[in-house]
Order: C-alpha cells, then structure tokens, then sequence
C-alpha cells in the first residue's frame, strides 16, 4: 500500500526551530500529520528507489492518546545531528482520522506497513515507537514483506501485568460512575487531567512542560470524552493479550526499559527481550513513561548509535550500546 502525499510547506508553530516541517500525507486510506527533519523530497522521489540513501530513515511512532508532538523535542536534536526522521499521527489521535469501527490492532497495522513501504523508497527503514507506538514498531517487524532495517522499542506494554492493565481491564470505577445520571463538570475533569498526566508521563511531573501537558488535557474536555477513552482503552488492552509473535522479529532489536514509568514497568522490557534472543536492553533509572519529554537529547544520542550500527553492520554492536548507555 503505497501512501498518497498531500504535504504542505509551511512550518508546525508547536514545533520549535524551522528544521522541522509539518504537513498532511496518506497512509493506508487515513489522512494525517506527519512531521519530518532532512532534505525534503520530491512526490517523484517518494515513489522512486533511485534516490535512496545509505543512512536508514527514522520513523517514530507515539503511545496511546499521544501524538507526533510528543516527538518535535528529539526530531530538533535529530536535524541537527543531520539524520532524516519522520513522526506521524497514528489513526485515532491528533489530527488523524478516527479509528472506524472493529479490532484496533489491525487498523494501525495497516497504516503502519503503508507508512513503511513508503519511507522504504528512500532508504532503510528504523522504527522507534514509545508505548503503542512500541507495540505498532514490534508487530511490523514480525511481518517479513516489512522491510524493517532495527527497531527501538521504548515502554511497549502487553508483557508484564501492570497496575494500569489490572485497572482498565477491571472496568475502572469511572466508567462505572459514567453509567449513574450524577453530571460532571467539566473544569474538575481537566483539573483531575492536569494534576494527574504528568505524574503518569514524566520521571518528575515538576519538570513536566506544560505545552505538551495540555496536549493529554485537551483530549478530555468533559467526563464524556474521558470515559470514551477508557472504553477504547479497555478494547485495546484485551488486543494487547495475543499482539505479539516474536519468534518472527529478525532485525536488529533495542529495548529501552525506563526506571520511573509508572504505566509500564521496566520489569515489561526485561521480560521482552528476554523473548528475542538477539535483541539488546538498555534500562534508564532516571527516565519516565515518555523519555522523549524527560530527556530528548539523550534520546536522539541513542537513536544515532543505533541508527549507525544497523546502517553499517545490520546488528547493534556492543560498542554503539554501551555508548547508547
């Protein structure tokens, strides 16, 4: 499924520096924002191999009710670095069309393999997905027409029991409460979000900026949205149970495992490379549930190590992770 390409020129506002550009694009039928640093090609080239490169194209992919925002942080550190990267809203998030009806999982799979296909034109493809973002990362790499060059999985659920599945598989008292004819307002709803986002997607929530705070807060504007929310939240845990084959990931494979993740516990990423023999873990003490906000810097660091073994060699070698560390 190769994309349709409908990409504006003109620079994101949310997004600091003029290296990053925004625009809209089509994946697999779903129209969404993409942001992306390095030289900007042509619709000629995006449909043509003659102009792929030796350096592997970054493709970041975000968690759940996230968005490509949450990446304009390290796609700065990265057009610096002088790499090419693109982020992208994941259907059902940001500016994203909505979710149709039926199984998650295989809506963003399909969006997922036609974004691939089509970086692929130019180069190797490395996915890096947080969270979700992890999982959609993973499960491309399992499918062998992909032409997945490594992956960085960071926080990616579904292997450890967690407090957080235990909740939403649980029917969590406020989709209870939603049932009860008791309204209410909407200014607690985002008090509660405010006070309860960054505690849940930084290492310290007094670090947290509040831009991208108001982005989690904006998606729950009443007691409606919120409980809609956690009702998709609770399809996609139950997906979350068979989401993974990973006896059929052959590329190259880092899990990045975060001390502080308070959704997802590094025991998960432990447990995840455990099952990929082949693949290297890097656990971060100091890093929350979304390090791409605690610390992009160190993040664009380690994606450019990993970036540079598996563009030269096709595995992650000791040297570039114990400098990745």
């Amino acid at each position: 499924m190769i994309a349709a390409s409908r990409e504006g020129s003109s620079a994101n506002p949310r997004v600091p520096g003029p290296v990053v550009r925004s625009g809209y694009r089509e994946f697999a039928g779903v129209r969404t924002r993409v942001l992306e640093v390095g030289p900007r090609p042509t619709g000629r080239q995006r449909r043509s191999r003659r102009s792929r490169t030796d350096r592997p194209r970054l493709v970041l992919l975000h968690g759940y009710c996230d968005s490509a925002d949450t990446w304009s942080p390290v796609l700065g550190e990265l057009a610096a670095a002088g790499h090419e990267a693109i982020a992208v809203d994941l259907p059902g998030s940001g500016e994203a069309d909505a979710l149709r009806p039926g199984p998650i999982l295989a809506q963003l799979d399909a969006f997922t393999s036609a974004l691939v296909e089509e970086e692929s034109t130019r180069g190797g493809v490395v996915l890096v997905g947080n969270s979700l973002g992890g999982t959609m990362s993973l499960r491309a790499a399992q499918n062998p027409r992909l032409p997945v060059s490594g992956i960085v999985s960071i926080a990616a659920p579904g292997f450890v029991d967690t407090w957080l599945i235990r909740t939403v598989a649980r029917y969590p008292l406020p989709l209870r409460v939603a049932s009860l004819p008791l309204p209410i307002p909407s200014f607690v709803v985002r008090a509660v979000a405010e006070q309860v986002v960054p505690r849940l997607l930084y290492a310290d929530a007094e670090a947290a900026e509040r831009t991208h705070v108001r982005r989690f807060t904006e998606l729950f504007p009443d007691y409606r949205s919120a409980t809609d929310r956690l009702r998709e939240a609770r399809r996609l845990v139950a997906e979350l149970e068979q989401a993974y084959e990973l006896d059929r990931v052959s590329a190259p494979l880092l899990v990045v495992a975060c001390g502080k993740d308070r959704l997802v516990s590094s025991a998960s990423g432990r447990q995840l490379h455990s099952l990929v023999p082949h693949s290297r873990l890097m656990v971060r003490q100091d890093w929350g549930h979304c390090p791409q906000l605690d610390d992009p810097a160190a993040v664009a660091d380690l994606l450019t190590y990993f970036v540079a073994a598996s563009g030269t060699s096709g595995q992650v070698s000791r040297q570039g992770e114990a400098a990745a560390g």
